[in-house]
């Protein structure tokens, strides 16, 4: 018996017994492996053949980026490549919005651009369709990451197009029009706060006294109109049931007054909703890790909402005299070497974390010893 034949009959041994003549042997074999070939080919097919449609179905689902600025909306369809350019007026947004209802995307993408991206962004919301605001930062540097290095408002609404489809950030909607108003007179009001701040120091170095006088009426009229900023915020605040009673909630906490108050209900309305990690994260007081391989790099906050931070740091210096939970905290890590600063920036974010836990479960400070309280006088 040849090699070849003993290897054949060893590898398929019901050919051996099926078939006696050399001559029938090789039709048959090969048939068998032509038949088994097929059915193999015909169940990897059906196995392959849903994956291919759900692929289509996924890609099936559009994408936009709009490019906003202060006369018109760049719009890009992901898949399409559709490109078309609206006025920023209110018959442009509603053009726009009505060609976007009929393609029905799955995601519309656009950047934070100091306000101008409001009116675009309720009208979608109002129209039912997927909105996400994004970090311009972040949607430029995914345009670098992927090699588009020109700008202009067609490019940045194509990289915004192909972002929405890459990252599918998630969309949120809106606060309510009460809500955006009081962001806004409380904006007002770090405004005037800041052009104080600088007011006075002209002041001190004012050339002549001409200038002086003007620096001070100007100076005089600013703290008028902080004054009648106060009160009508607290005005808003206490036609709101929902707002006065997170305001009482917070200011419960010894350190907390209400500029911290005010500024978190504003400028992070998540707080009580969400873990410690994320509202740490969000405020911009989470530690971030730096490490590569063997090398162990120190932790430092980055990002979050820039405006939280200056409030909430005054109120960690006054939590670290007079909050019994965070003075003996603080003076641990002061005993353990820490320095002041980076104290500070943990008893920042253990007050957060504090006042994240009372609003979550809508509870008023509670005094931890009557020894504690002033005067003897708990709440």
């Amino acid at each position: 018996m040849k090699p070849w034949t003993r290897v054949r009959q060893a590898v398929y041994p019901q050919a051996r017994e099926a078939v006696w003549e050399r001559g029938r042997r090789t039709p048959d074999l090969r048939r068998a492996r032509t038949v088994a070939r097929a059915s193999q080919a015909r169940i990897t097919r059906g196995r392959a053949e849903p994956e291919r449609k759900e692929e289509r179905v996924s890609e099936a689902k559009e994408y936009v980026g709009i490019d906003v600025s202060k006369t018109r909306l760049d719009v890009v369809t992901r898949s399409t490549k559709e490109f078309r350019s609206f006025s920023s007026s209110s018959k442009g947004m509603a053009d726009a919005v009505a060609w976007l209802k009929g393609l029905g995307p799955a995601l519309v993408v656009m950047e934070a651009t100091g306000g101008l991206e409001v009116p675009i962004q309720v009208a979608l919301q109002a129209a039912g369709l997927p909105v996400a605001v994004v970090n311009p930062r972040q949607v430029r540097d995914f345009a670098k990451a992927t090699g588009r290095l020109a700008k202009t408002d067609k490019i940045d609404a194509e990289v915004l197009a192909h972002y929405a489809g890459a990252i599918q950030p998630e969309p949120r909607r809106l606060p309510e029009q009460e809500a955006r108003d009081l962001h806004a007179v409380a904006t007002r009001r770090q405004q005037i706060v800041d052009m104080i701040a600088e007011e006075r120091n002209r002041l001190g170095s004012a050339p002549t006294e001409e200038v002086r006088r003007r620096i001070s009426d100007h100076l005089e009229w600013l703290k008028r109109e902080l004054t009648d900023i106060n009160k009508d915020l607290e005005r808003r605040i206490k036609a709101n049931p929902v707002w006065s009673e997170k305001v009482k909630i917070m200011d419960s906490a010894p350190g907390v007054g209400p500029v911290l108050s005010i500024t978190l209900l504003v400028g992070l309305p998540e707080l009580g909703t969400i873990d410690r990690k994320h509202v740490s994260a969000l405020a911009g007081v989470a530690p971030f890790n730096c490490d590569s391989g063997k090398h162990r790099g120190e932790r430092h906050i980055r990002g979050g909402r820039r405006q939280i931070r200056g409030p909430l740091y005054m109120a960690a210096v006054a939590a670290a005299r007079w909050n019994p939970t965070i003075r003996p905290f603080y003076e641990r890590l002061l005993a353990a070497g820490k320095e002041r600063k980076v104290a500070l920036t943990a008893c920042m974010r253990k007050l957060l974390t504090i006042l994240n836990a009372m609003l979550k479960h809508n509870a008023h400070w509670r005094w931890p010893t009557a020894q504690a309280c002033p005067s003897g006088q708990c709440p």
